[in-house]
């Protein structure tokens, strides 16, 4: 069995911005609670993402992030736009923000933070369905 520890660190606006992190650890398939899923073969690890419940971007199916040598990181970063309920009566909408660090074998204990990933897939969008996401400080109108 192969060992993975994640650690998920989640703002949520329903419970005012306060910090909740947990950290769970076990096989493989606890990537799973994070979007992701993990394949090892040898010494390398593919991490895939997972197919999702956002109402934008639309679900694309499980697509590949990358592969992982020993010892390298990845970055995946995305946004996501979800609706409370399905009724379209009730647009409510919340809004994710993902940055997720994954590391394959032993990673220096400050290798998610003061170097650069070896892998580093951006799938952020527009979350209204524009062609340009916003940059931050320029309008976006």
């Amino acid at each position: 069995m192969c060992d993975v520890a994640v650690h998920e660190v989640l703002y949520d606006e329903a419970a005012g911005y306060v910090r909740h992190d947990e950290v769970l650890s076990g096989g493989v398939e606890r990537a799973r609670d994070v979007g992701l899923w993990l394949t090892i073969k040898g010494s390398t690890a593919i991490v895939d993402r997972l197919p999702g419940r956002a109402a934008y971007p639309r679900d694309r199916g499980t697509a590949r992030l990358f592969t992982l040598s020993r010892g390298q990181v990845g970055r995946y970063r995305a946004n996501f736009r979800f609706t409370f309920t399905q009724c379209a009566c009730n647009p409510s909408w919340f809004y994710e923000d993902w940055v997720v660090q994954v590391g394959s074998g032993p990673v220096e204990p400050d290798g998610f933070i003061h170097r650069e990933p070896d892998h580093d897939v951006d799938n952020r969008v527009h979350l209204y369905g524009g062609s340009v996401r916003p940059i931050a400080g320029r309008p976006h109108w």
